[in-house]
């Protein structure tokens, strides 16, 4: 199994409208970095959710259930999107301004990279996030 961090702006698409469609294609994806994390996604692969822009925190996990095809919005065809499901909310958010105090998360790519959409997590990133939001 493999980890990752996808942001999204909570005003255009939030955890709480992932988790009202039960299921939702993470589409509009159009940096290659990112795509290429997109593509090397496989079924049951986990993800936080991040809140970018507004809240700057991660706020949930989700499930990535079909692997990439196509991007429904892309007419080009150049793009793919994967599909993904709702796992659970954090007991609380975890901001980037806590991540960025914890020295086990200084290699993630959001703070190396903050303008990435996409982003591998280690396992234990992942782990010691979670964590955080129990804390």
């Amino acid at each position: 199994m493999h980890y990752w961090l996808m942001k999204s702006e909570p005003d255009v698409f939030s955890y709480d409208d992932l988790v009202a469609k039960g299921l939702a294609e993470w589409d509009g994806v159009r940096n290659h970095a990112a795509q290429g994390h997109m593509r090397a996604m496989r079924k049951g692969d986990l993800a936080l959710f991040y809140h970018s822009n507004i809240g700057l925190a991660a706020v949930g996990i989700m499930s990535i259930v079909e692997e990439a095809a196509p991007d429904s919005t892309d007419s080009s065809g150049k793009w793919i999107a994967v599909h993904v499901a709702p796992k659970e909310r954090l007991a609380n958010p975890v901001t980037l301004k806590a991540m960025k105090t914890q020295d086990a998360l200084s290699d993630m790519a959001i703070i190396r990279q903050p303008r990435l959409s996409v982003s591998p997590l280690t396992p234990a990133q992942f782990d010691h996030i979670v964590a955080m939001s129990k804390a």
